[in-house]
């Protein structure tokens, strides 16, 4: 009995036709982009593969094309409502058709591609890494830093060429209230498959002079949003979220924020917003000395008023202090002459019950005790006289006053000033024009 056979061709031909029966129409696929490459004739060639529950093993992996009369329409509609072009490790949901080579093998023609699909495996994607952030305690490092009260110093990461780079620049430099800053840029690539390890090589360099600056600008801005991809990857965000000097991100788009966003201080949507972020931190740097100059002047203000009425109450109150201190000692005075009277009548009196005969003894005592408090009261007077402001100004004395203000010496006073001299009948109003010190120095 022989063996039925067949080539290989009409082998590939009966698959075909089998899988052609079995699979009318198009079939809605899950799967995994893990290549993709587009030719010059505008032709899109994917690598499908499906992983193990644990994301390491590949159980599944076909072929898949999107041929350029399909792939003008997908690709625009795509990146527009993913904010992302089709790119490896991408989950996706495309409808096709199977195909099957005689020559070329089993493969799928994609016809159309749901990106709700995708959208929500990029937002599940994009939460996994912020959770793994959290559970490690890094995600809010940088937002907790403490922004300087000036910030000055920028180091900036981001292409020369980026759109955003020279706008932030302008911005920076035209603003309104003058303000200076110090810029320095430290390149990198902000799109691509290179991006992030480029990103993280850029905040490499600024650590090591991290003590020259305030804070870190990762700009962008402009092009695609389907080249945000490298901001959503776990490796740079650990480092944003890390680093020692708040991170600022502006990298010029309006809808998601990614994973970056999410570490970073502070979350701008582009360059330009970054800039004003700095020149509003200047500018409340700027009210508060404003604030503090005027408050400083009002005090300063207050105390010199304040001293100015004490010293014109002392001013007015010195006389009266003088004729308070005549007065005291005039009191003593008239004490002292009714302690003296009742002293010698009281030696009288003892005097005379005690020896009415001896008049000699009672003279003598009595003249003792008169010529001792005559002596106290002659120095008293003396006392007196010496203070009283009156005696020394009829001895020609004056008294010289500057600004309500007794002056003490001739080096209180300037040329110019104006003064009033105190007489015992009067007083004059002068001004200096010379001073002679003692040692025979001129001031004019």
């Amino acid at each position: 009995m022989s063996l039925q056979s067949c080539s290989l061709q009409e082998l590939n031909e009966r698959i075909r036709e089998v899988l052609t029966n079995a699979f009318q129409g198009t079939v809605w696929v899950r799967a995994e982009i893990s290549e993709v490459r587009e030719n010059a004739s505008g032709h899109c060639y994917l690598e499908l593969v499906e992983k193990d529950e644990k994301g390491d093993t590949i159980v599944a992996k076909m072929k898949a094309a999107i041929w350029a009369n399909v792939y003008r329409i997908l690709k625009p509609y795509f990146e527009q409502c993913v904010g992302n072009s089709l790119t490896a490790g991408m989950k996706i949901l495309v409808a096709c058709t199977i195909e099957f080579h005689e020559v070329y093998g089993l493969s799928l023609t994609i016809s159309d591609i749901d990106p709700t699909y995708t959208i929500g495996e990029v937002a599940l994607r994009r939460q996994q890494i912020f959770q793994q952030l959290e559970n490690e305690g890094i995600a809010t490092m940088n937002k907790e830093l403490e922004f300087a009260l000036l910030p000055q110093r920028i180091a900036i990461i981001s292409s020369e060429t980026a759109a955003g780079y020279g706008d932030f620049l302008h911005q920076l430099a035209q603003n309104s209230y003058q303000f200076c800053f110090y810029t320095k840029l430290f390149p990198a690539a902000m799109q691509g498959d290179k991006a992030e390890q480029s990103v993280i090589e850029a905040l490499d360099a600024v650590f090591s002079a991290k003590d020259q600056f305030d804070a870190v600008a990762i700009i962008r801005g402009g092009g695609a949003t389907a080249d945000l991809s490298c901001f959503d990857r776990y490796l740079l965000a650990a480092h944003c979220a890390q680093f020692p000097l708040p991170i600022l991100t502006g990298i010029g788009h309006q809808r998601d924020e990614t994973v970056l966003d999410l570490v970073a201080y502070e979350s701008l949507k582009t360059p330009t917003a970054v800039a004003e972020y700095l020149i509003d931190g200047m500018y409340q740097a700027y009210s508060l000395l404003t604030d503090a100059t005027e408050e400083l002047h009002d005090c300063l203000k207050s105390w010199q008023q304040n001293e100015l009425q004490r010293l014109n109450t002392v001013a007015y109150r010195f006389p009266q202090l003088l004729t308070g201190k005549t007065t005291h000692q005039r009191v003593q005075l008239a004490t002292l002459i009714m302690n003296l009277k009742y002293t010698a009548l009281q030696t009288i009196q003892h005097a005379h019950i005690q020896n009415l005969n001896n008049k000699k003894v009672l003279a003598d005592k009595t003249k003792w005790h008169i010529y001792a408090h005559a002596n106290s009261l002659q120095k008293i007077e003396q006392k007196f006289q010496y203070i009283n402001p009156q005696t020394l100004l009829q001895k020609g004395y004056t008294l010289t006053y500057h600004n309500g203000k007794r002056a003490t010496g001739s080096k209180q006073l300037q040329p110019g000033d104006k003064i009033s001299t105190v007489f015992h009948d009067g007083q004059v109003e002068s001004k200096v024009t010379e001073q002679i010190f003692t040692n025979g120095e001129h001031l004019f």
